[in-house]
């Protein structure tokens, strides 16, 4: 079955190397449904008027907030049967490699060198002196959600509840497991405070999916035009 279906993926890029590097995690199973939610900037309040406001109820703060809910089904029987690297790792290891890389999505990374190749780098150094604990610096990484060429996003993994179903009998490596995760789509206002070459290209993504969304809105000005006729008494 992989390979005939084009699949999601959730991609985390390291911008602590010279070339940001993309760590890509495929969805081994589309999600059958997902929650796409939206939320007023500025939260409940926003277009109430009060302190601070226009005074406009139709004022608005800025783009709203998007978000996404997704459950993601892993089965290490099926990486073994598609074979090639994904299936030598699931024979060792079941599914948490594929766990591990969701987990690291929720933790900050060290913005000065490290994140999760430096890190491994720094494990296997061979010699070099151990590195001193940091304290983290509470940058999580940047990601892009890609559920097909027509919505592409910047996010922020928000949340991660894993089920794991069954396990390994030797090792008890988990070998069949649903993830929930959830995730916020980064705006242009909020990446307006990052920094280095993963804004220019989060911000682009974000601009390219809103530009398909407001080609589509129009399109759809014609069922518009075509169901209001009868419905409006002028």
């Amino acid at each position: 079955m992989a390979g005939k279906f084009l699949r999601g993926a959730l991609i985390e890029f390291n911008d602590s190397l010279p070339i940001p590097t993309p760590n890509i995690i495929i969805f081994q199973f589309n999600p059958e449904g997902m929650t796409n939610s939206w939320a007023a900037a500025g939260g409940a309040a926003a277009g109430k008027s009060g302190a601070g406001s226009s005074g406009d109820p139709m004022a608005a703060a800025g783009n709203p907030v998007q978000s996404f809910s997704l459950d993601l089904a892993m089965s290490a029987t099926d990486m073994i049967a598609d074979g090639g690297v994904g299936g030598g790792l699931a024979t060792v290891s079941g599914i948490y490699t594929r766990i591990a890389a969701l987990e690291m999505l929720m933790f900050p990374v060290d913005t000065g060198g490290g994140g999760l190749l430096g890190s491994v780098s720094a494990a296997f150094g061979g010699g070099a002196p151990a590195p001193k604990t940091k304290i983290p610096k509470g940058k999580v990484p940047m990601v892009l959600f890609v559920w097909g060429p027509g919505r592409i996003v910047p996010v922020r993994v928000t949340s991660l509840s894993i089920k794991e179903t069954l396990y390994d009998p030797i090792l008890l490596n988990p070998t069949q497991a649903t993830a929930t995760v959830g995730l916020q789509v980064l705006t242009p206002e909020v990446l307006a405070n990052t920094t280095g070459i993963l804004k220019d290209v989060s911000v682009a993504a974000w601009n390219i999916n809103h530009a398909l969304r407001q080609a589509l809105a129009i399109a759809n000005l014609a069922n518009a035009v075509e169901s209001s006729i009868g419905m409006l008494p002028f």
